[in-house]
């Protein structure tokens, strides 16, 4: 009777832990074949505030990130592979316009290298090196053939790597290299981050149509690199500011930018 439920080469049902930028979270079962978009907006409800989902990532840390189009993807064993994703552990993390695709494949790694056993070199040696590329990309200090060595080496881990996590381990960034290479290219590239995610590619400043010299931001600026007087237009000490991002909470006015 199990086995009649679900798809022919699936059969059954499959307990997804549902989580992430979604409305309802908490695990769900539902028969193989069942549709993302049936778990993620049906079950889940969604996003939590409204906004577009940009991606799933399915099977815990060492599963890949699956883009919003193709949602309506039937969930069984084949089906995920092919979309560069495993259904590995029954992990669901919905993902929505605000994430950067390269700060949660840098998450992903930082928790695989971590659980590495270290028996072998690809996945000891090769989960590490990735993971510092990863780190150079999202600080702005990335070479500019960073993305083809990050690509290699993670294909290069997933081929010789001995055992179920040394062959997994890649998928996060391999697929995110997959759908949203343009997100590794602005990084490394053009020194910006386009979900304005990782900090340190974060750039502040001040409009002086909309500033209207109320002084919050200063008052608020914990390292007191914005200058100006009061009803005057501000100014923000790009050599100063260190990206915490605290003007841009307290601004009333919608006077300082984020890009």
């Amino acid at each position: 009777w199990f086995s009649r439920v679900g798809t022919p080469q699936s059969g059954g049902t499959k307990v997804f832990a549902l989580a992430g930028k979604i409305r309802r979270t908490g695990l769900v079962e539902v028969p193989m074949g069942t549709t993302l978009r049936h778990v993620v907006e049906e079950i889940g409800g969604g996003t939590a505030d409204g906004k577009a989902i940009k991606a799933v990532q399915t099977g815990g840390p060492a599963g890949g990130c699956i883009p919003a189009e193709f949602l309506d993807t039937p969930v069984d064993y084949d089906t995920l592979a092919k979309l560069g994703s495993i259904m590995g552990s029954g992990g669901m993390i919905v993902l929505d316009e605000d994430d950067c695709m390269v700060d949660v494949a840098k998450f992903f790694m930082e928790f695989i290298q971590d659980e590495s056993c270290g028996k072998c070199t690809p996945c000891r040696e090769g989960t590490k090196r990735m993971l510092e590329i990863l780190e150079r990309i999202t600080s702005g200090k990335a070479l500019p053939d960073d993305i083809e060595r990050l690509e290699r080496l993670g294909r290069l881990v997933k081929r010789t790597s001995l055992c179920g996590l040394g062959r997994a381990a890649p998928n996060p960034v391999l697929s995110t290299l997959q759908y949203y290479r343009g997100e590794y290219e602005a990084h490394v590239h053009e020194g910006r981050c386009p979900a304005r995610k990782c900090r340190a590619l974060v750039h502040y400043e001040i409009s002086a149509e909309k500033c209207v010299g109320c002084t919050m931001c200063a008052k608020n600026c914990p390292v007191s690199c914005i200058t100006g007087s009061r009803k005057e237009v501000h100014v923000i000490d790009q050599s100063l500011c260190i990206k915490c991002g605290r003007c841009f909470e307290v601004c009333r006015f919608n006077a300082v930018l984020k890009g």
